[in-house]
């Protein structure tokens, strides 16, 4: 097959954490046009990619076989429609859409077009979080019983960015970065059964929503998952860093340092604070950015072969009502039924109320 010809919509912040990974897939893929409504920022992509320019996506469409959406979450699902319809494979910045029924909306017109839809979930792809995740399958340290995740972050928009309008965020921190992590959990631990979500916009006063967010998910094996992350730290220690405790260890990916470690050896407990174990490093990769070409090469794959993406549309629909409940229950103060949404799980009946 010839190289792919690529249209990129949306040349923002996001678009471009994601150039580094059209340069490591050039032999695969040409970046054959891209879009923004700032004139100036679609040429300035233009140049560095050696595309053309276009300020309305609908100009792009008969130049491109696949294109990436970067755009603001509430115009997910138009141009994921209007691409689809056009018989392009979309690969969606994350999340796929604000409702279930866009989400739903999506997933069908993929289907009818026989087009790959892909949400950009960057994080599944990593090689550090998939050696994690295989050393949690395999049980090389025993059975996991807790999974935490840490995201410290400060994120500050500038007055009048679309992203400080809960409408058009489709939701808080929770919704817009929680999503990652919702997904990784569901992927790592298997089927949920409940779970508590609280948020605040203390700390991050220019968020309508929640900027700051905990949540704890009990998974069907009796292992627990929690996510803090905050858009709001001034100072932080653990960073980005995921901890999966088991049975014989404790696995620290250090994200922020590109170290994945093993920790080992602990003793019982006696009243005198000793926490030391035995840490081995067990991988260690290089910290070149946001690593976004592990998963555009997973969406390359999937067009070239005709199969379907780690992260399709209905794993996100999954991980999505997950978030979508746990916002439900706590504005009604009670803990969220989560049984019927892990990934492997019927995702065709709209289980969601709200939304």
């Amino acid at each position: 097959m010839d190289k792919i010809r690529m249209g990129i919509i949306g040349c923002g912040g996001m678009a471009g954490s994601h150039f580094r990974g059209y340069g490591e897939l050039m032999e695969q893929m040409t970046v054959t046009a891209v879009c923004d409504i700032v004139p100036e920022r679609a040429q300035q992509a233009a140049e560095l990619l050696g595309a053309r320019a276009v300020t309305d996506y609908r100009e792009l469409l008969d130049d491109v076989d696949a294109v990436l959406v970067v755009l603001p979450h509430d115009l997910h699902y138009e141009v994921g429609m209007t691409c689809l319809k056009a018989g392009k494979h979309v690969l969606m910045e994350k999340p796929m859409a604000n409702s279930e029924a866009e989400v739903l909306d999506l997933i069908r017109q993929s289907e009818e077009s026989g087009k790959i839809l892909m949400t950009a979930y960057p994080v599944r792809f990593w090689p550090m979080i998939l050696k994690m995740k295989d050393l949690i399958d395999t049980k090389a340290y025993g059975d996991i019983f807790q999974l935490s995740i840490w995201t410290e972050q400060f994120t500050r928009y500038y007055d009048g960015h679309w992203a400080l309008s809960a409408e058009r965020l489709g939701g808080g921190q929770f919704f817009s970065h929680g999503c990652h992590y919702v997904d990784i959990m569901l992927w790592m631990m298997g089927r949920p059964v409940r779970g508590t979500h609280m948020g605040t916009n203390r700390g991050t006063p220019w968020m309508e929503k929640e900027g700051t967010s905990n949540v704890t998910i009990e998974f069907e094996n009796g292992s627990l998952g929690y996510h803090f992350g905050t858009w709001g730290a001034r100072g932080t220690r653990l960073g980005y860093s995921f901890h999966a405790h088991c049975t014989g260890g404790m696995l620290e990916a250090n994200i922020s340092a590109g170290k994945l470690y093993a920790h080992t050896g602990l003793l019982p407990e006696k009243a005198n604070m000793d926490t030391n174990s035995k840490t081995e490093l067990l991988m260690e990769v290089p910290l070149d950015g946001k690593n976004t070409h592990y998963e555009i090469q997973h969406f390359l794959d999937c067009i070239r072969n005709g199969t379907v993406p780690l992260t399709d549309g209905p794993t996100s629909l999954q991980g999505l009502r997950v978030i979508w409940r746990l916002y439900e229950a706590e504005e009604n103060h009670t803990v969220a039924d989560l049984r019927g949404l892990g990934l492997d799980e019927d995702w065709r009946p709209a289980v969601v109320r709200k939304a």
